[in-house]
């Protein structure tokens, strides 16, 4: 992990087993899972984790945006999180959703998150055993600040990065990126009424970061994927963006703390926001430019 630009910010399933183990011996590490089914924590978690769900937990029930400063505040203390807990995500998915997770408590300025490489999966593959026991942690204390945008990319934004040629990422699937597919199979109600991609935009799927165990590649060949191959510059203003931001966390991840690029914004209304507006450019096909969208 030492060749990673922040090496500490993936922990081993090992790692995580032994504060599981031992709780007593680390009051300050709260483990998290977060997953897209919501099923799968109550069928078994890492022993002591807390649940936060993506759509329960992390999204408002009026307005389509994230829970507001006050009402993060207020999971936190639920959750037993304090500001100088470290938090340690994990889940489905190759780490999607903890990925997410993570990416809303840096919005909300949380000092200490931490990943566990490989995720639910890499934890079942060794045989390592889970819980079905509730967690009731003690309250938190916590004070959140506002949200960080210099993490987060708005639409608007977006279209100026667009027409400025700057560099986009889109971390869907081939078919979504050529305008084949208008949604994935499993979620119908996420569609669009456009298909294709944001003019511009390079294709590196999400998976092409991650190994078959859930756990991410290494350092050489992350940096061979987007920086060699996908041409991308560690210091250039750089937005990711997928379906609806959770794919697009797990890049975001990956070039801002894995491969160190200082300048880089997660789109989380991605392309269920962009292919369904107004006014929105968009080209199909397998270049980043492709032919204009009929």
């Amino acid at each position: 992990m030492a060749s990673y630009a922040n090496e500490n910010v993936l922990v081993s399933t090992e790692w995580v087993a032994n504060v599981a183990a031992n709780p007593e011996a680390h009051p300050n590490v709260r483990i998290v899972e977060s997953d897209e089914d919501r099923a799968l924590y109550t069928q078994g978690h890492v022993p002591g984790a807390v649940e936060i769900d993506w759509q329960v937990d992390l999204q408002d029930a009026t307005w389509r945006d994230y829970i507001d400063r006050a009402a993060f505040e207020d999971l936190c203390r639920r959750k037993g999180i304090s500001n100088d807990t470290t938090v340690v995500f994990y889940g489905d998915k190759s780490n999607w959703w903890a990925c997410y997770a993570f990416w809303t408590f840096k919005l909300y300025g949380h000092a200490d998150c931490r990943i566990m490489d490989g995720g639910r999966k890499k934890w079942a593959l060794e045989g390592r055993p889970w819980s079905t026991d509730r967690v009731d942690p003690a309250p938190g204390t916590y004070t959140a600040t506002e949200q960080d945008m210099s993490i987060r990319a708005l639409r608007d934004e977006v279209l100026k990065h667009q027409k400025a040629g700057k560099p986009l990422i889109d971390v869907r699937s081939p078919e979504e990126y050529s305008g084949a597919r208008l949604h994935m199979p499993d979620y119908p109600n996420e569609g669009s009424l456009r298909g294709g991609h944001i003019p511009g935009a390079i294709s590196i799927p999400w998976p092409l970061s991650v190994n078959e165990d859930g756990s991410f590649k290494s350092a050489k060949e992350l940096e061979k994927l987007y920086l060699k191959e996908g041409k991308l510059r560690r210091r250039a203003a750089t937005v990711a963006y997928c379906r609806i931001g959770e794919r697009s966390s797990l890049t975001w991840f990956v070039l801002k703390y894995l491969l160190g690029f200082t300048n880089v914004k997660n789109y989380d209304g991605s392309w269920l926001e962009w292919g369904n507006a107004v006014r929105m450019p968009i080209v199909k096909g397998t270049t980043p430019h492709g032919s204009p969208a009929e």
